[in-house]
């Protein structure tokens, strides 16, 4: 687990407070025995896993996360939470609820261990399917994960102060047909794309970015318009504005995990304490969606 992880005999070793030597050992012993090659290495890719290889660690991560839970369980029975949360995350996510919750679990359960994995909605949706991480915050297409929604996030259409759009109270999505749009990929493009066929708009792609806040400083160059939900908007360069679209559109944010009854105890204290602080009756009180 650790040299897929980490893509490299030496990297694992550290982390595993082993020699590198005996890392190639233990993988070499392994392959013999399974009769199956797990790894291969290249001189500029390093380590790379075979496609057994990769369903073998699916595999791997699913016990280890046995031992995880039979451990946690020990724990919570002698009125100790221990245990671990690999917690994935995209950016606007990450640095709205992230650090509120993990204050919120360390404050009263100090030995519980929460590391996050902070990529594009894509990857955090990669790294569910794969066990790399044990509960993530995710949009749709939620695959065949177990989910609960957690947030509407009404969307807005964001634009420089000297665009026509500033004199507008609300934008319809016919409104923006044929603007130069800037389009963020890695998964927040699809509730987009889907605005513009249902509004029968044309969508004018002028650029492409992987993330909002580069997207709002290219606004800000007078670049483009955007479509942007709420989380994205909590710092916004000094010339740029923002409308709601009318009517009104939204943007589901969901808590993701492989499996809630196959949770650990940990993770269901993360999901919990996410509910507990962000109702999500409170982000739109008005809304039936």
């Amino acid at each position: 687990m650790a040299v897929a992880e980490t893509g490299s005999f030496t990297k694992a070793g550290q982390m595993m407070n082993m020699t590198q030597p005996a890392v190639s050992r233990a993988i070499s012993s392994l392959e013999s025995e399974l009769g199956v090659t797990l790894l291969n290495r290249h001189p500029r890719n390093g380590v790379v896993l075979t496609d057994i290889g990769k369903r073998i660690v699916v595999t791997g991560r699913e016990i280890l996360l046995q031992y995880e839970k039979i451990s946690q369980e020990v724990a919570a029975e002698k009125g100790l939470e221990t245990g671990s949360i690999r917690v994935g995350a995209f950016p606007a996510a990450a640095s709205f609820y992230y650090p509120k919750i993990v204050r919120a679990i360390n404050d009263k359960y100090p030995n519980i261990n929460i590391q996050m994995y902070e990529g594009t909605v894509e990857e955090v949706r990669h790294w569910l399917d794969e066990l790399v991480v044990d509960v993530g915050f995710l949009i749709p297409p939620l695959n065949d994960l177990d989910t609960k929604l957690l947030r509407n996030e009404a969307l807005h259409v964001v634009f420089r102060d000297d665009h026509p759009f500033r004199n507008y109270k609300e934008i319809r999505i016919q409104d923006l047909s044929d603007e130069p749009m800037l389009v963020c990929k890695g998964g927040y493009e699809l509730p987009v794309m889907e605005l513009f066929r249902a509004g029968g708009a044309n969508l004018n792609v002028k650029h492409i970015t992987t993330n909002y806040p580069t997207a709002l400083n290219m606004i800000n160059e007078g670049l483009g318009i955007c479509i942007m939900s709420e989380l994205s908007l909590q710092s916004v360069p000094e010339h740029v504005m923002s409308r709601e679209l009318t009517p009104r559109a939204y943007r589901k944010l969901h808590l993701a995990v492989p499996s809630f009854k196959q949770a650990s105890i940990a993770v269901r204290l993360f999901v919990d304490t996410a509910f507990r602080l962000f109702p999500p009756a409170a982000a739109h009180p008005d809304e039936q969606t």
